[in-house]
Formats: C-alpha cells, structure tokens, sequence
C-alpha cells in the first residue's frame, strides 16, 4: 500500500464499450492530473497495409496492429508520450547497413517479394529483423526529457501496492520466415502513487541471435517525474543455449520467455532520461 504520508489519488476509470464482438473503445484512467490510454483493435487490413508500406518505405511485419497504441498524457502540462506500431517501424534501419546476414534473409526478401508484388519499389533491403530502438513519440511541444542519472525506484514498484488499471498491447509481431519471432508489445500498469510501462521488442533468430530492447517509462503521480530507461541487450543464439541448458528450465519454452531470455542477455546499451512536470 501507499505510504500515509501520500493522499489518496484523483481516479476516475473508463471502461470499454463495446463496439462491435472484436473492436473495443479506448479504455482510459486518470489519476492525479494524468491520462492513461490503451486501444486494442484487429489487425490490418490489405488496404491500410499498403498504405503504411508505401508510408514507411517497407514491407509491414505478418501481423500488423496498425490502429492499437498506449499513451500517458499530463492535462495541465500538455505533456504526453505515444506508443505506436508505425512509428516504431519508422526506426527500422532501411539501408540494409543493419540486416542480420544470415541464410533466411534471401528467403524472406523473395517471400516479401511475392506478397507485395504490386508494390515492388518497396521491398528492398531492410533490417528484416524488424528491430527497432523506438521509445516513445512525445507529443509536439512537451517538455523534453534531460539526461540524468536517477534510476526508477525498483523497490517501490515491487511494493504490493493496488493495481487500478493494467493492459497489455501487442503492435506488431513476425515469425520472420519461420526462423524464430521479432515482437514488439507495450504493458502498463497504474498503482495509487505512480505507474510503470514497459515497451519491449524482443527477437530470437534461431542458431543466430537473441535481442532484447527495452523502453521503461516511470510516472510519480505526487512529484509528477517522469523517468525513462532505455536498455539495449543481445547474445548469439548457442550462448544462451548453452546456459539454460546447464539449468533446470525447460529449453524449448525458456527460449520463447521473453522475461527468461532478458535476464540471460548482457546489456549493450543503456540510457535514463527524466521530465519534471510538477511546479
């Protein structure tokens, strides 16, 4: 629970309306002077496909949640961060200079090929791993973050405090030819006194690569800080096997453990950045 010392929190919660067996409304909750919003909806269609591949410049991951999104908006501040597959997608290399040169990736360039073969301009060489180091799109004339060296609170999140709103949002995934799984995917859970989001793109290329990246988002809904940690991790594929098979996991599911496999993978990258959006 909370600390006496923190009153308790302004919260108001929406709750989906059904639109129709399969497509939901946003389902938002406020708290404290933040708005928090999920949108689930289907995958893409053929003709909104096209329309991001011509946008983008690539070809679109198998599934494509192109409409589903995650934000956190501050009313008073017009503070806010989006999270959405397109502009994710948007980081993808899309000068080859990072495509993972292994054997799958002719097989997969001729499978693209065919799927968009009214669109050949498109398909061209790309990271085709999908991997990208999107963290957010910060809505136009937000404060900016600043680079700091404040960690988020760990051992405040670990407290057993309610849990007012919690979802889960997947914005795009491929089985990248049937050699393994590149998924990007966006939690959110929101307690009395702060919240905590984690966007995660996780990558396994079977006997090539394991890749992990993830963006984690911090609001302190009373000092109204918000911190963000990038981290960056991977490890070739025979490492990792090696050392889960020196364990008692069961391998086979271990390796599809996106939570199992990050905490085997050193880290390559890390950044934190903060906004103060109190007074």
């Amino acid at each position: 629970m909370s600390s006496n010392n923190v009153s308790p929190p302004v919260c108001a919660v929406e709750t989906p309306a059904a639109v129709s067996p399969t497509v939901q409304k946003p389902s938002t909750i406020s708290v404290n002077g933040f708005r928090m919003t999920t949108q689930k909806r289907p995958i893409l269609k053929a003709e909104p496909i096209e329309a991001m591949t011509k946008e983008l410049g690539i070809a679109p991951p198998e599934m494509i949640f192109g409409d589903n999104y995650v934000s956190i908006e501050h009313d008073r501040t017009k503070w806010g961060i989006n999270f959405n597959s397109f502009d994710a997608l948007d980081r993808v290399d899309k000068t080859g200079a990072s495509m993972l040169k292994v054997a799958h990736s002719k097989e997969w360039q001729q499978s693209r090929e065919k799927t968009h073969e009214g669109i050949k301009e498109v398909v061209k060489p790309f990271d085709w791993s999908y991997s990208t180091d999107y963290q957010g799109t910060v809505h136009p004339g937000s404060p900016p973050f600043q680079k700091t060296e404040k960690s988020i609170p760990i051992e405040l999140l670990k407290r057993p405090d309610p849990i007012l709103f919690f979802d889960e949002v997947i914005l795009y995934e491929d089985e990248l030819a049937d050699n393994g799984i590149a998924m990007l995917s966006c939690k959110i859970r929101v307690m009395p006194a702060r919240l905590l989001l984690l966007l995660r793109f996780f990558m396994r290329l079977d006997n090539v690569l394991f890749r992990v990246r993830d963006t984690r988002v911090y609001v302190d809904f009373e000092s109204k800080e918000v911190l963000r940690e990038y981290q960056s991790k991977e490890s070739d594929y025979e490492t990792v096997r090696k050392t889960l098979a020196s364990t008692r996991d069961d391998i086979p599911a271990a390796m599809r453990d996106a939570n199992r496999i990050s905490e085997l993978l050193p880290i390559k990258e890390r950044h934190l950045e903060r906004v103060s959006l109190g007074d």
